[in-house]
């Protein structure tokens, strides 16, 4: 299996594990839009040395695996790529800031501390992204951007976007196939045919991306995504679920963490 293949397959288990049936995944979308949004908004206003404070706030997308079902080793694949660009935002901090911090007699470069408060921050807000997409549709993410009131445009971009992709790699996974078929021996790609194959991509993408176009004006596409798709109305359980984990996310923030994990420590500085 190529890396096209790789990436259409790991693309079809996600769409599928987000028609999954558990009871995060039939909430109402706008629900766990929300959460998300208020999750990251919460990491992002943690100073750069409330790292204990911010441990904490893994609670969350633990709580949310936990009782969606998802699985952590598939979660660490599909993230494979992005958890190491992660780790390395912050690497340079270590050497730039000089300040330092004294716990039970022993001393620690804060840069340290801000490094891993950077990592976590990043590690917590894609845990949660990955939670938001594997428990809802792009329809049904579309669908509740919508009832916020994000513009039209930004929303049929965005499903189109995220449509044309997949039907861009289709392409391009045939092409690699037949090329392969009629090169059984030879290793990849031959340099000398990329122009030929990367043009041939492009005019049949467009092809295609003109047909769907004019399947969508037949079945009367305006301008407006309208999503007809189910989805579960609105009701007290998503006020229950809305209310109190953002009550909880907020308790969370609020929580003096660090300052009694510094006194209990005999910290200065944190």
């Amino acid at each position: 299996m190529n890396k096209i293949t790789r990436a259409l397959t790991e693309i079809n288990e996600l769409n599928t594990l987000a028609q999954h049936q558990s009871p995060l995944h039939r909430l109402h979308p706008l629900a766990k839009l929300l959460i998300t949004i208020s999750y990251i908004a919460l990491l992002m206003s943690f100073g750069k040395y409330e790292l204990v404070a911010l441990a904490c706030m893994g609670l969350y997308p633990w709580w949310g695996f936990h009782v969606s079902g998802l699985s952590w080793k598939k979660c660490v694949w599909r993230l494979r790529v992005l958890l190491p660009l992660i780790c390395l935002v912050g690497l340079a901090n270590p050497f730039f800031d000089k300040h330092v911090f004294t716990i039970g007699g022993w001393q620690l470069k804060a840069g340290y501390i801000s490094f891993f408060t950077l990592m976590l921050k990043g590690l917590w807000a894609l845990l949660a992204s990955y939670l938001l997409i594997a428990t809802t549709t792009i329809e049904q993410l579309c669908f509740a951007l919508r009832l916020l009131h994000v513009p039209k445009l930004l929303v049929t971009q965005f499903l189109l976007t995220y449509r044309y992709l997949t039907l861009l790699l289709k392409q391009a996974d045939t092409m690699s196939q037949a090329y392969a078929l009629r090169a059984p021996k030879q290793k990849g790609v031959h340099f000398k045919v990329w122009g030929s194959l990367a043009g041939q991509l492009l005019l049949r993408s467009i092809d295609r991306a003109n047909n769907l176009y004019a399947s969508m004006l037949l079945r009367g596409y305006q301008g407006e995504y309208y999503y007809g798709g189910p989805v579960t109305p609105w009701s007290k359980r998503d006020w229950q679920y809305l209310l109190s984990l953002g009550l909880a996310l907020l308790c969370l923030r609020l929580l003096p963490w660090s300052t009694a994990f510094s006194k209990l420590l005999g910290g200065k500085f944190l």
